[in-house]
Order: C-alpha cells, then sequence, then structure tokens
C-alpha cells in the first residue's frame, strides 16, 4: 500500500502537472474520508527551481528522497533539448532506475515519459505520451510500444500518461490500485473530476493524414468535397485516369494510407465537425459523410477514437448561448 510519495521538480517544470502531483497526492482528506499520504517535492539541487510559466518553486529536499517512496512522480518538464535529444541529469535518471529496481512504482506525467525513455525504462513496454510527441518517443525509446491513442499506460508499475489532463487519469487510476474504487473516489470528489474517463486522446487528436499530394491534390479535394459517394479504387482510379494498380501504389505514396483508409479518416473528421457544430441526428450524419449507416460510423468511432458519435458528440457540442 503506498505511503509515501516524491514528485520530482526540475527546471522548466510544467506548473499544472506538478500540481496534479500535489492534488491527488499531497491534500491531507482525512476530513472528507479520504487517502493522505506523505507527498515530498524533491530535486537534483535544492533552492528556487524555475518553472516553465517563469515563476519559481522552493524545493528543499535532494533525490534522496526517492529512496525510500512508494511512488515516484516524474513531473512533465522541457526535457527535448534545443539540439533535438533528450535533456536529463545523469543523477536523476539513476533516482528513478534505482527507485523502479527496488519495486517502487514510476508515474509518469506526459513529457515525463522521455525521461524515462533515457533511462532505458520503456524498454519493451507498452507506453504513451502526450499524441504531439509520439513519433519522438517512439523515436527515443525505439524499443517500445508507444500508443497515442490512450489516456494512460500501466505497465508493471510504470504509468505512462498522455497531456495535462490525463496525468488526473493516471494518478487516481494509482490510488485505485493500490487503494482501491472508494479511495480513487474520494480522490476524485474532492477535485470535482470524474474518478475514471471513457474514451481516449485519439479523440483530441488533429486529423494526421494529408489533403495534399504531388500529383493526386485535385482528387484528394474532390473526395473531401463528395465523401457521401461510394468511392473505389476503380472510380478513383479513372477519376484519376491512372491504371487500378499504378492509382493504389501512387496514393500510398503520396498520403501515407491506402485510398479506404484515408476516406475513413477522413469521414469521422467531417462526421466530428457536424456532431460539434450541427443538431443533425446521427444517421443522417452518418449518410452526409457517406458511412451509410449509423452502425457502421460507430464502428469507425470506436476503431479510430475509443467512443461513439453519441459521447464524442455530448463531450464536444458547442453550447448554444
Amino acid at each position: 500500500m503506498i505511503q509515501k510519495v516524491a514528485a520530482v521538480v526540475v527546471p522548466g517544470v510544467a506548473p499544472f502537472e506538478l500540481g496534479i502531483a500535489y492534488e491527488v497526492f499531497g491534500i491531507d482528506r482525512r476530513d472528507t474520508g479520504g487517502p493522505t499520504f506523505d507527498f515530498t517535492l524533491c530535486t537534483p539541487e535544492p533552492g528556487m527551481v524555475a518553472t516553465k510559466g517563469g515563476f519559481p518553486v522552493g524545493v528543499d529536499a535532494g533525490l534522496e528522497a526517492t529512496d525510500d517512496a512508494d511512488v515516484v512522480v516524474v513531473v512533465a518538464y522541457d526535457v527535448i533539448s534545443d539540439a533535438g535529444g533528450i535533456d536529463v541529469l545523469p543523477a536523476y535518471l539513476d533516482a528513478v532506475r534505482r527507485a523502479h529496481a527496488r519495486g517502487a512504482w514510476i508515474l509518469s506525467l506526459c513529457s515525463g515519459a522521455f525521461v524515462l525513455a533515457a533511462a532505458g525504462l520503456l524498454d519493451g513496454r507498452r507506453c504513451t505520451t502526450h499524441w504531439m510527441f509520439a513519433d519522438r518517443l517512439a523515436a527515443a525509446a525505439p524499443h517500445a510500444d508507444v500508443d497515442p491513442d490512450v489516456l494512460f499506460v500501466d505497465d508493471d508499475r510504470i504509468i505512462t500518461s498522455a497531456g495535462t489532463a490525463a496525468g488526473i487519469d493516471a494518478a487516481l487510476h494509482l490510488v485505485r490500485t493500490e487503494l482501491g474504487g472508494e479511495s480513487a473516489r474520494s480522490v476524485a470528489r474532492r477535485m470535482v473530476v470524474p474518478p475514471q474517463r471513457d474514451g481516449g486522446q485519439a479523440q483530441f487528436v488533429v486529423d494526421p493524414l494529408p489533403c495534399e499530394a504531388d500529383s493526386l491534390s485535385d482528387l484528394l479535394a474532390w473526395m473531401r468535397e463528395h465523401l457521401a459517394l461510394p468511392h473505389t479504387v476503380a472510380t478513383l482510379a479513372r477519376r484519376a485516369m491512372l491504371s487500378e494498380r499504378t492509382f493504389a501504389r501512387r496514393f500510398r505514396e503520396e498520403t501515407g494510407a491506402t485510398p479506404a483508409a484515408w476516406l475513413a479518416r477522413q469521414r469521422v473528421a467531417r462526421a466530428q465537425e457536424l456532431l460539434e457544430s450541427t443538431e443533425a441526428p446521427v444517421d443522417e450524419i452518418a449518410c452526409l459523410v457517406g458511412f451509410g449507416s449509423a452502425a457502421v460510423m460507430r464502428h469507425h468511432f470506436a476503431r479510430r477514437l475509443g467512443t461513439s458519435p453519441v459521447a464524442y458528440r455530448r463531450r464536444f457540442a458547442a453550447v448554444a448561448s
């Protein structure tokens, strides 16, 4: 059962993520029946530590505070150097490695995953980080399985989380795992957040597939304007005045996807826009974007976004003033 929690603070630390560590583990909740932890901030060089927000935080404890901690929180900070590499103090890496070797939980928030990558702790593990940095993390930890579509990953006492608020989900998961659901709910109630969210960060990702190409840019624009049509490789190849084989090869070369995969993602993206900005029924939107039925659209939303069209609209629909 976790009792002592040490959060590591280094120059450039993200104030919000540091606040998450404090809010979950640093508040005495005995008056409301919640758990209480021995929470400590620590740093390689005790004193005033500059934050990413431009204001300093006073930290008295050194990294020795991690030596007997049940949980070491690796807080997000500007870990990427100007040269593009990972800039982590060797003493920090050693502290994280020692904590993991003796069985402590390691909880990384957002870009904190890069510290774990530099320490070699992500090799052979599934992990995540903010979707904007997922490719960079995969390059930094080539032997890790980076999943950019989830809010957090728990792999054998190493928890990595996606951007910002996903750190709350990861921290509550740790409380739930160690202390049970009632403790997690108690913390969540005090923070006025859901004790467990559904879906993943894929719901927040800007459409990654290109809408421009070298020779097929006009065709891509036309496809986006006519998503409701039943496109096939044959009909698209004829429109591009290419053989089906040449068209399929060139399409993948210029977009990085098959025509079917590209269309599915564009249809999901357009459906997202309509769900956010209109009150049209889900069946109608499914037809407008080319899925044909609500059932087919639900399948693609579940596969791509980890949620349903109805749940997506409930979360993201614009509120009329």
